[in-house]
């Protein structure tokens, strides 16, 4: 497959997780966030194209109401470029060192150019992680479907005032938000304490180790958590 194909089987597995089959807009709107040396279209003209080529394929299908689903295949191919992109994510992290911030962009250098050997061999010396440093799912060799919120995880815009919970994952698309999430230490396996859910303002309002965070309700939706 094309770099930029992979990149869209990558976006419509994330969406998938979280939830969402997306219209041709919102899968636009999405793959923004990618970063601009992958060259993948996004204006509505070459994501319709690159959609109709895809539906050609076998890998997506096109709903009556508009919405872009993937097929057998599709997620079959979607979830190997997850576990590419994922896995060259912990590698980066845990093995050399990158910062944690700068590795899901740099992850998508590697993904493209990993091949099943050399998969399976960083794999086993990564000691087959669960989860990417930010906390979604590391598909394995032989799994089905594409794995949404597991039971006991919740948004944390959903979370109530003056209860404890523990981050499951982070949004890791946007690299200002995700450095804003590091320097507040906002990541998976951290508690934080809410104050607040300032529907009227917009904002969550926590405590983490005495620090006070305040982020978006926007933000706030796309991070999921379980009660500590």
């Amino acid at each position: 497959m094309s770099r930029a194909a992979e990149n869209y089987l990558l976006s419509l597995a994330i969406l998938q997780e979280d939830g969402v089959s997306p219209h041709v807009g919102q899968l636009a709107l999405y793959l923004r966030r990618i970063p601009i040396e992958e060259e993948v279209g996004t204006t509505l003209a070459s994501v319709s194209g690159m959609v109709q080529r895809m539906t050609k394929e076998g890998l997506v299908q096109v709903s009556r109401e508009k919405q872009i689903v993937l097929t057998p295949e599709g997620h079959a191919r979607a979830r190997d470029v997850v576990r590419r992109h994922r896995l060259s994510e912990r590698m980066l992290v845990d093995i050399l060192d990158v910062p944690i911030e700068r590795a899901e962009s740099m992850a998508h250098q590697l993904e493209h150019a990993i091949s099943a050997e050399l998969l399976e061999r960083i794999e086993h010396k990564l000691g087959f992680p669960e989860t990417c440093p930010y906390g979604r799912p590391i598909y394995r060799e032989g799994d089905q479907g594409i794995r949404g919120d597991a039971p006991g995880m919740l948004r944390l815009s959903e979370a109530k005032a003056g209860a404890k919970y523990v981050i499951l994952r982070v949004p890791d698309e946007d690299f200002p938000l995700l450095c804003y999430l590091v320097e507040n230490e906002i990541l998976p396996g951290r508690e934080v304490e809410i104050e607040d859910i300032a529907s009227y303002r917009g904002v969550v309002d926590l405590h983490r180790d005495g620090t006070h965070v305040s982020l978006g309700m926007e933000v706030a939706a796309r991070v999921r958590v379980r009660a500590a």
